[in-house]
């Protein structure tokens, strides 16, 4: 039977396998089958005799609850049905209807999505007579959200003073009545929302030690994936079913814990023997799914975290294809280039669309890469979002645009009429559209004349959005597509709204716009588009966005694209890794702390070990930001990749050797300069079979402990000075252009440099 059970694992997974009794981690590395081991695991529990009911076995999606129950199914029959599986939160709203009684709901309470949350909040903020302008709903929904995964009470928020400081300095001091006035009236209306599903778990076993009892009873096995990504509510629930037996199995990588700013605590899986000092450690450090090259590129970059667990990933599939580099002047060169190389690989290998991932740090970035795409007849998909041009705040920007042009389109004035709110509701507008087809009159004749009808109290609100849509209309014959688009995302206050919105989801939605006023200042100066109106702008983006939808029903065959987070778990043949840069990748925000910059590391690391084949990295010299064109530097994280296994495409190197006689834009990483150099010697593209040992990873300086940024102004020739990432140099030269002052530098190690002063930290040393 044991023997049947392990039939074509490797040694470390039969291991984990048949290891059932006592509390057991499964250091799971990239690629190495831990599905495979926790369904088998499972399997050969039943097989010996456990109870199905009496196993517990939490995921972190429903797919992959249901992908492990059917493997288990096959090896030992509907028995696996008994299996309590599922999302911790699934399970978790299951125990919570059985004992609601207990904690005063009925079994039948309601679960509010976000958007009832949200809804309830804005109607409680009215109550109160507060500015929902500064008590936004969404921000009051995500501090709600945050203390209750970490446990905080209502009323412990609002008598932790610490809270209440950083409230009162956020200007935000009724977050606490607003949570507690939010709790009660879910209370009411006998409804939970999602974060309650773990906060009431939790209540619900630290109150009725009985109830607790039972369950710790009835799970003699408790599984965990993805244990990296557990936050503190879900550890402690886990940890209390499985105190009285300690048969708890936990799955997971520290390396690919990605998810902080969902509330994930790293601590969990790296302090997860000291809650269990006779803990059993298992590593399955064989990767199944990449090349040598691959699985030791993404070693030299992870060995670059202090915070880790230790284990040596290896890997006996072939050596592979050397990791490729493409450099592109701007961001659209590197969706041509991108969509290019991807276009050449598939043709020359025989792949499909479907081998093939692009993979980016924020949304944003996905335009570039579409509209490449499109050009070359590529089909793709996007993954964990909407086309960038279906996005709703794009949607929104494009519709004023619309109806600045043309005042007939009714779809774009029903989407604009009220955004940002005016006061102009639904009925307003049913009265509008009703006396416009009474009259047989545009919709416009109405709104543009609204004085002559009795609109109530939202004529003067109709009339206000009417001046503003006249005045937008001037612009247009007089401007180009660019300046007329920024008047609108600024004057309509459509900008603004999002600017003012601090949530991660508000952020996203800010850069979007961002991005999209970036590609109509790139329309505009693009010198092959003769006619830069606003009208030759909008046809442009409506044959990018008319898209065949009978080509998007049902056909697989596609390329994907999508941030970095939403790939964890995925694997593709051929994986091209975009916008290296610095701020862009590692994030700006990510560089506050050094456990930041290791949790950007990690999803550095698992954006590579996504790949199978080949990978490709790539990033752009210049970026548009705010409607300006951005000098970029190369990611420090391509510097953290043993040079050894990257080459430098021979089209990215002859544009090395230009932007080095090119004094305006910022030369790349040493390490690029060094594959470039060996790449032009022997021409080699193909690993041996058997990658070298590593030798260490490209040497980076550590900045010294009083750096501190000096003055731009008071820099001169011949000053010596200090970089963060290039380290000490002489200035040779100052000079001003149309991009701001910039100074040469020869650096010690690096060599000469040309930085623009204000992006450039430099320390003068006196």
């Amino acid at each position: 039977m044991f023997e049947d059970i392990t039939k074509g694992l490797n040694e470390p997974q039969a291991q984990a396998v048949l290891h059932t009794e006592g509390p057991l981690m499964i250091i799971a590395g990239a690629g190495s089958g831990k599905t495979r081991v926790l369904t088998q695991r499972t399997a050969h529990l039943i097989r010996k005799g456990v109870d199905p009911f009496s196993i517990l076995l939490l995921t972190f999606t429903n797919k992959a609850a249901g992908e492990m129950r059917a493997r288990i199914e096959k090896v030992v029959g509907t028995d696996a049905r008994g299996i309590w599986m599922g999302t911790f939160h699934s399970v978790f709203a299951k125990i919570l209807r059985f004992e609601a009684k207990a904690m005063g709901y009925t079994s039948d309470f309601s679960i509010y999505d976000t958007d009832d949350s949200k809804s309830l909040l804005k109607t409680i903020i009215k109550e109160r007579g507060l500015d929902d302008k500064i008590y936004k709903p969404n921000v009051v929904f995500n501090r709600i959200s945050g203390a209750k995964n970490r446990l905080v009470s209502a009323e412990a928020y609002i008598a932790d003073p610490i809270i209440q400081a950083d409230d009162a300095a956020a200007r935000l001091p009724e977050i606490g009545r607003l949570y507690k006035l939010y709790v009660d009236r879910c209370f009411k209306a006998n409804a939970m929302d999602f974060d309650d599903l773990l906060y009431n778990t939790n209540v619900l076993f630290r109150d009725f030690p009985a109830i607790l009892n039972k369950y710790q009873h009835r799970y003699k096995y408790v599984m965990v994936d993805e244990f990296q990504d557990t936050n503190v509510s879900q550890y402690l629930i886990t940890r209390k079913l499985a105190a009285i037996h300690e048969n708890i199995c936990v799955v997971g990588d520290d390396a690919q814990s990605i998810y902080a700013f969902r509330g994930a605590n790293i601590q969990n899986i790296l302090n997860f023997e000291k809650d269990y000092p006779d803990l059993t450690t298992i590593r399955l450090e064989q990767n199944y799914r990449s090349t040598k090259v691959i699985v030791e590129a993404a070693n030299s970059v992870i060995a670059r975290n202090k915070r880790q667990l230790r284990k040596e990933v290896f890997t006996e599939n072939e050596g592979g294809n050397l990791i490729e580099v493409i450099k592109a002047g701007s961001d659209v060169e590197e969706g041509r280039l991108v969509s290019t190389s991807l276009f050449e690989e598939k043709l020359n290998h025989g792949l499909s669309n479907n081998d093939f991932a692009i993979l980016y740090r924020t949304n944003s970035q996905s335009r570039a890469f579409e509209e490449s795409l499109r050009k070359l007849n590529i089909k793709y998909r996007i993954v964990g979002g909407l086309s960038f041009y279906q996005r709703r705040e794009i949607k929104d920007l494009l519709a004023y645009l619309r109806f600045t042009l043309n005042q007939s389109d009714e779809e774009a004035f029903k989407r604009i009429i009220n955004l940002p709110k005016r006061g102009i509701g639904d009925q307003t507008i049913a009265k509008i559209t009703v006396t416009a087809a009474e009259q047989g009159l545009p919709l416009w004749d109405i709104v543009a004349n609204i004085q002559q009808y009795n609109a109530g109290r939202s004529g003067v609100a109709i009339e206000g959005f009417s001046d503003l849509i006249k005045s937008f209309k001037l612009l247009v014959d007089t401007k180009d597509a660019y300046e007329v688009a920024s008047h609108v995302a600024k004057a309509s206050g459509v900008l603004k709204e999002l600017y003012d919105d601090k949530t991660v989801e508000g952020l996203s939605r800010y850069e979007n716009v961002q991005e999209l006023l970036n590609s109509i200042k790139q329309f505009v100066d693009n010198p092959e588009n003769e006619d830069k109106s606003l009208g030759a702008f909008l046809q442009t983006v409506s044959l990018l966005t008319n898209a065949d939808q009978e080509d998007e029903d049902g056909d697989n065959d596609r390329v994907t694209l999508m941030t970095i987070h939403q790939a964890k778990g995925l694997e593709y043949k051929v994986v091209y890794i975009v916008g290296l840069e610095e701020d862009l990748f590692p994030s700006q925000m990510m560089l506050q702390s050094s456990e930041d910059l290791e949790e950007e590391r990690r999803l550095f690391y698992v954006a590579i070990t996504r790949a199978e084949k080949r990978l490709y990295l790539s990033y752009a010299e210049t970026r548009y930001q705010y409607g300006r064109l951005k000098p970029c530097e190369p990611s420090r994280f391509m510097d953290e990749i043993d040079e050894k296994y990257v080459r430098v495409s021979r089209q990215a190197a002859r544009r090395m050797s230009e932007s080095q006689r090119n004094t305006d834009r910022p030369t790349p990483a040493a390490f690029l300069r060094n594959v470039a150099n060996r790449a032009a010697q022997n021409g080699g593209s193909q690993a041996s079979k058997t990658p070298p040992t590593r030798s260490g990873a490209a040497s980076t300086h550590v900045p010294s402990s009083d750096f501190k940024a000096s003055d731009p102004r008071k820099l001169a020739s011949g000053q010596r000075v200090e970089h963060q990432k290039f380290g000490f140099g002489v200035v040779k030269l100052i000079s001003t252009d149309q991009n701001g002052a910039k100074a040469v530098i020869h650096f010690d190690t690096q060599g000469e440099k040309t930085l623009l002063l204000s992006f450039a930290k430099l320390r003068i040393i006196e």
